[in-house]
Protein backbone atom coordinates (compact mmCIF):
# COMPACT_ATOMS: atom_id res chain seq x y z
CA UNK A 1 0.00 0.00 0.00
CA UNK A 2 1.37 3.34 -1.32
CA UNK A 3 0.95 6.66 1.33
CA UNK A 4 0.77 9.82 -0.80
CA UNK A 5 2.06 12.32 1.76
CA UNK A 6 1.88 16.39 1.30
CA UNK A 7 4.37 18.05 2.70
CA UNK A 8 3.65 21.86 3.39
CA UNK A 9 6.03 24.40 4.09
CA UNK A 10 4.94 26.57 6.08
CA UNK A 11 8.70 28.37 7.46
CA UNK A 12 6.92 31.78 5.57
CA UNK A 13 3.73 31.90 7.56
CA UNK A 14 5.83 31.38 11.41
CA UNK A 15 8.03 34.41 9.51
CA UNK A 16 4.75 36.11 8.83
CA UNK A 17 3.48 35.43 12.08
CA UNK A 18 6.21 36.32 13.89
CA UNK A 19 6.52 39.83 11.98
CA UNK A 20 2.79 40.50 12.73
CA UNK A 21 3.07 39.49 16.37
CA UNK A 22 6.29 41.90 16.84
CA UNK A 23 4.50 44.15 15.35
CA UNK A 24 1.98 44.70 17.96
CA UNK A 25 4.62 45.70 20.19
CA UNK A 26 5.62 48.71 18.94
CA UNK A 27 5.98 52.52 20.29
CA UNK A 28 3.75 55.20 18.72
CA UNK A 29 5.44 57.45 16.59
CA UNK A 30 3.82 60.52 18.38
CA UNK A 31 6.50 62.41 20.64
CA UNK A 32 4.76 62.65 24.13
CA UNK A 33 5.76 66.30 26.17
CA UNK A 34 4.78 64.36 29.56
CA UNK A 35 6.17 60.80 29.72
CA UNK A 36 9.22 58.97 28.56
CA UNK A 37 8.08 55.43 27.64
CA UNK A 38 9.71 52.63 26.49
CA UNK A 39 9.85 48.70 26.62
CA UNK A 40 11.14 44.93 25.29
CA UNK A 41 10.00 42.02 24.67
CA UNK A 42 12.51 39.12 24.91
CA UNK A 43 10.46 35.41 24.16
CA UNK A 44 12.06 32.31 24.73
CA UNK A 45 10.36 31.10 21.42
CA UNK A 46 10.10 32.43 18.53
CA UNK A 47 6.40 33.23 19.01
CA UNK A 48 5.17 33.50 22.77
CA UNK A 49 2.67 34.58 25.00
CA UNK A 50 3.63 38.27 26.67
CA UNK A 51 2.79 41.16 24.92
CA UNK A 52 2.63 45.16 25.68
CA UNK A 53 1.68 48.37 23.59
CA UNK A 54 1.53 52.19 24.23
CA UNK A 55 -1.39 53.66 22.73
CA UNK A 56 -1.26 57.55 22.28
CA UNK A 57 -4.80 59.06 23.11
CA UNK A 58 -5.83 63.03 22.91
CA UNK A 59 -4.94 65.60 25.06
CA UNK A 60 -1.34 64.06 25.69
CA UNK A 61 -2.79 60.84 27.29
CA UNK A 62 -1.00 57.35 27.14
CA UNK A 63 -2.35 53.84 27.38
CA UNK A 64 -0.05 51.39 28.52
CA UNK A 65 -1.10 47.82 28.00
CA UNK A 66 0.68 44.50 29.38
CA UNK A 67 0.32 40.83 28.72
CA UNK A 68 0.94 37.57 29.60
CA UNK A 69 -0.65 34.30 28.60
CA UNK A 70 -0.80 31.23 30.12
CA UNK A 71 1.76 28.30 28.35
CA UNK A 72 4.68 29.15 25.98
CA UNK A 73 4.75 29.28 21.66
CA UNK A 74 2.17 29.46 19.26
CA UNK A 75 -1.15 28.04 21.70
CA UNK A 76 0.00 31.55 23.90
CA UNK A 77 1.04 33.31 20.85
CA UNK A 78 -3.08 33.14 19.34
CA UNK A 79 -4.08 33.50 23.51
CA UNK A 80 -2.49 37.07 23.28
CA UNK A 81 -3.35 37.78 19.80
CA UNK A 82 -6.86 37.19 20.56
CA UNK A 83 -6.39 39.70 24.18
CA UNK A 84 -4.97 41.93 22.05
CA UNK A 85 -7.97 42.07 19.30
CA UNK A 86 -10.75 41.85 21.52
CA UNK A 87 -9.10 44.88 23.85
CA UNK A 88 -8.90 46.90 20.19
CA UNK A 89 -12.34 45.81 20.02
CA UNK A 90 -14.04 46.67 22.49
CA UNK A 91 -12.15 50.24 23.47
CA UNK A 92 -14.38 51.22 20.89
CA UNK A 93 -17.17 51.62 22.67
CA UNK A 94 -16.48 51.50 26.49
CA UNK A 95 -14.52 54.92 26.44
CA UNK A 96 -13.25 56.16 29.77
CA UNK A 97 -15.16 53.17 32.17
CA UNK A 98 -12.27 50.88 32.46
CA UNK A 99 -13.59 48.50 35.00
CA UNK A 100 -16.37 47.95 31.44
CA UNK A 101 -13.89 47.59 29.33
CA UNK A 102 -11.97 44.71 31.14
CA UNK A 103 -15.51 42.74 31.65
CA UNK A 104 -16.17 43.08 27.98
CA UNK A 105 -12.21 41.92 27.23
CA UNK A 106 -12.77 39.18 29.68
CA UNK A 107 -16.32 38.07 27.59
CA UNK A 108 -14.90 37.73 24.60
CA UNK A 109 -11.66 35.82 25.56
CA UNK A 110 -13.75 33.38 27.47
CA UNK A 111 -16.94 33.25 24.70
CA UNK A 112 -13.67 32.44 21.97
CA UNK A 113 -10.55 30.79 23.69
CA UNK A 114 -9.63 27.27 24.66
CA UNK A 115 -10.97 25.84 27.76
CA UNK A 116 -8.33 26.30 30.60
CA UNK A 117 -6.53 29.31 28.75
CA UNK A 118 -6.42 32.58 30.00
CA UNK A 119 -3.99 35.74 29.95
CA UNK A 120 -2.78 38.51 32.89
CA UNK A 121 -3.51 42.11 31.45
CA UNK A 122 -2.52 45.46 32.81
CA UNK A 123 -4.04 48.32 31.43
CA UNK A 124 -3.53 51.77 32.54
CA UNK A 125 -3.77 55.40 31.30
CA UNK A 126 -1.57 57.75 32.31
CA UNK A 127 -3.32 61.60 32.13
CA UNK A 128 -0.88 64.05 31.94
CA UNK A 129 -3.58 67.15 32.41
CA UNK A 130 -4.66 65.32 35.59
CA UNK A 131 -1.80 63.82 36.88
CA UNK A 132 -3.53 60.33 37.22
CA UNK A 133 -2.71 57.20 36.09
CA UNK A 134 -6.29 55.33 36.02
CA UNK A 135 -5.53 51.59 35.67
CA UNK A 136 -7.21 47.79 36.04
CA UNK A 137 -5.10 44.65 36.75
CA UNK A 138 -6.58 41.76 35.70
CA UNK A 139 -4.25 39.24 37.51
CA UNK A 140 -1.18 40.54 36.60
CA UNK A 141 2.38 40.94 38.81
CA UNK A 142 0.99 44.44 40.02
CA UNK A 143 3.15 47.05 38.57
CA UNK A 144 5.07 49.48 40.95
CA UNK A 145 4.73 53.19 41.24
CA UNK A 146 8.45 54.44 42.51
CA UNK A 147 8.29 57.80 43.70
CA UNK A 148 10.97 60.51 43.33
CA UNK A 149 11.50 60.38 47.60
CA UNK A 150 12.29 56.59 47.05
CA UNK A 151 8.83 55.43 48.37
CA UNK A 152 6.73 52.88 46.34
CA UNK A 153 3.10 51.82 45.72
CA UNK A 154 1.77 48.88 43.99
CA UNK A 155 -0.96 48.62 41.46
CA UNK A 156 -3.20 46.12 42.39
CA UNK A 157 -6.97 46.41 41.65
CA UNK A 158 -8.64 45.00 39.40
CA UNK A 159 -9.80 41.44 38.88
CA UNK A 160 -9.09 37.97 37.57
CA UNK A 161 -7.06 37.08 34.45
CA UNK A 162 -9.13 37.34 31.18
CA UNK A 163 -10.54 34.34 29.63
CA UNK A 164 -10.43 31.91 33.03
CA UNK A 165 -13.87 32.94 34.27
CA UNK A 166 -17.72 34.22 32.27
CA UNK A 167 -18.15 36.21 34.70
CA UNK A 168 -15.52 38.12 36.13
CA UNK A 169 -15.67 41.71 37.28
CA UNK A 170 -13.58 44.16 37.73
CA UNK A 171 -12.41 47.64 39.94
CA UNK A 172 -10.73 50.56 38.34
CA UNK A 173 -8.08 52.05 40.46
CA UNK A 174 -6.22 55.49 40.54
CA UNK A 175 -3.33 57.16 41.51
CA UNK A 176 -1.63 60.45 41.51
CA UNK A 177 1.85 60.70 39.36
CA UNK A 178 3.75 63.26 39.23
CA UNK A 179 6.90 64.44 37.68
CA UNK A 180 10.15 62.48 38.04
CA UNK A 181 7.79 59.34 39.13
CA UNK A 182 8.58 56.01 37.45
CA UNK A 183 5.75 53.24 36.93
CA UNK A 184 7.17 50.16 36.14
CA UNK A 185 5.47 47.26 34.89
CA UNK A 186 6.54 43.49 34.01
CA UNK A 187 5.88 39.99 33.52
CA UNK A 188 6.92 36.55 35.36
CA UNK A 189 9.31 35.92 33.23
CA UNK A 190 11.52 38.43 34.32
CA UNK A 191 11.28 38.22 37.74
CA UNK A 192 11.58 34.42 37.97
CA UNK A 193 14.93 34.51 36.30
CA UNK A 194 16.96 32.22 38.65
CA UNK A 195 20.89 32.03 39.02
CA UNK A 196 22.89 28.53 39.35
CA UNK A 197 21.73 27.91 42.67
CA UNK A 198 18.20 28.06 41.67
CA UNK A 199 17.57 31.56 43.44
CA UNK A 200 14.79 33.57 41.83
CA UNK A 201 15.66 37.16 40.61
CA UNK A 202 12.51 38.38 41.83
CA UNK A 203 10.73 41.66 42.07
CA UNK A 204 13.50 42.95 44.31
CA UNK A 205 16.17 42.05 42.32
CA UNK A 206 14.25 44.70 39.21
CA UNK A 207 13.72 47.02 42.08
CA UNK A 208 17.06 47.25 42.70
CA UNK A 209 18.18 47.06 39.31
CA UNK A 210 16.23 49.94 38.62
CA UNK A 211 17.72 52.18 41.85
CA UNK A 212 20.93 51.87 40.19
CA UNK A 213 20.39 51.87 36.76
CA UNK A 214 18.20 55.35 36.98
CA UNK A 215 20.83 57.75 37.91
CA UNK A 216 23.19 57.13 35.30
CA UNK A 217 20.24 56.18 32.50
CA UNK A 218 19.15 58.36 29.70
CA UNK A 219 16.00 58.04 29.42
CA UNK A 220 13.35 55.06 29.44
CA UNK A 221 15.19 53.13 27.04
CA UNK A 222 18.32 53.07 28.66
CA UNK A 223 16.75 52.01 31.80
CA UNK A 224 14.80 48.65 30.11
CA UNK A 225 18.10 47.37 28.75
CA UNK A 226 20.39 48.23 31.66
CA UNK A 227 17.62 46.33 33.40
CA UNK A 228 17.52 43.62 31.42
CA UNK A 229 21.61 43.51 31.78
CA UNK A 230 21.14 43.07 35.06
CA UNK A 231 18.85 40.12 35.03
CA UNK A 232 21.16 38.35 32.46
CA UNK A 233 24.50 38.98 34.83
CA UNK A 234 22.25 37.32 37.60
CA UNK A 235 20.68 34.29 35.61
CA UNK A 236 24.29 34.19 33.53
CA UNK A 237 21.80 34.27 30.44
CA UNK A 238 19.38 31.80 31.45
CA UNK A 239 16.04 32.10 30.42
CA UNK A 240 12.90 29.78 30.66
CA UNK A 241 9.97 32.41 29.98
CA UNK A 242 9.16 35.23 28.18
CA UNK A 243 10.35 38.13 29.96
CA UNK A 244 8.78 41.73 29.30
CA UNK A 245 9.33 45.13 31.02
CA UNK A 246 7.89 48.64 30.56
CA UNK A 247 9.12 51.65 32.02
CA UNK A 248 7.68 54.87 31.66
CA UNK A 249 9.18 58.06 33.32
CA UNK A 250 6.68 61.25 34.74
CA UNK A 251 8.44 64.60 32.96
Amino acid sequence: MTTNEMVVDVSQDWVLACDVQQGFMQAPCTVSNSFDYSARCRQVRALGGDCYNFIAHKDDCLALVLGDASGKGLAAALMIANVQSSLRTAALFTGDDLAALLKVVNHQVYTSSSKDRYATLFYGVFDSSARMLRYVNAGHNPPVVIRRDGSMHCLEIGGGPVGLFADSKYGQGSVQIDTGDLVIAFTDGLIEATNQDGEEWGVQGLLKAIASAAPCSQGAGDLVNLSFNSMDDFSKGHQTDDATLAVVRVI
